[in-house]
């Protein structure tokens, strides 16, 4: 029973190459910025003139950065290319 519990923490790190405290930094890492992002545009949702592209570059970036890390997906989301194809500006 221990080593099942111990694979709820580390199988999805270990797909992706990553300790869990590796896999637990990037996470929290995405966690602050899409907290930022956030932020923006509830700001943009009360000031329309104020950050005007930047909760769509920081999820850009960031889905372009998972895309490199090229970790497995559980499910069969749309290509790259079908997701591109709309630019949303927030």
């Amino acid at each position: 029973m221990g080593e099942s519990l111990k694979s709820l923490f580390t199988s999805h790190p270990d797909a992706v190459g990553e300790s869990y405290g590796d896999h637990f930094g990037v996470a929290m890492s995405y966690s602050g910025k899409l907290f930022a992002a956030s932020c923006a545009a509830f700001v943009h949702a009360l000031l329309p003139f104020l950050f005007v592209t930047t909760a769509s570059s920081a999820i850009k970036k960031m889905y372009a950065n998972m895309s490199r890390r090229a970790a497995p997906s559980p499910s069969s989301a749309p290509s790259l290319e079908v997701r591109a194809s709309v630019d949303y500006a927030i």
